[in-house]
């Protein structure tokens, strides 16, 4: 019996944080055309000033926009989507495979982002 509350309250813990990492990385969709999680918010131009602010607070778009250097056409967004403004593609990830070529192509975000495309050219 001790056994089983143990292995209860690991599941719990478990449970709990994995909730919790969901949230930290979460990407929502406040309005049509926009993408934010907790530090950006996007849309099909690219990263916005005014939209993270208007989602996510003035003082979080004040850091996250404090590096003047930032590309705002290409971002990685906290659940680990690529995306680029200019290629109008949102990737599973920003990493390259072992020949080169660019990770998979994510059509739920890159249609929410950039509306709908004809992939198949990819």
């Amino acid at each position: 019996m001790k056994k089983l509350k143990c292995s209860i309250s690991l599941l719990i813990v478990l449970i709990a944080t994995s909730a919790q990492a969901e949230r930290k990385n979460a990407v929502r969709t406040p309005e049509p055309g926009v993408l934010c999680d907790r530090y950006v918010c996007a849309n099909k131009k690219g990263l916005s000033h005014a939209l993270t602010e208007k989602h996510n607070g003035m003082r979080t778009a004040m850091n996250a926009f404090a590096d003047k250097d930032m590309d705002m056409y290409e971002f990685t967004l906290a659940n680990g989507i690529f995306c680029d403004v200019r290629e109008r593609l949102c990737r599973k990830d920003r990493y390259y495979g072992p020949e080169g070529q660019r990770s998979a192509v994510s059509v739920e975000y890159t249609e929410f982002l950039f509306g709908k495309h004809d992939l198949s050219r990819l």
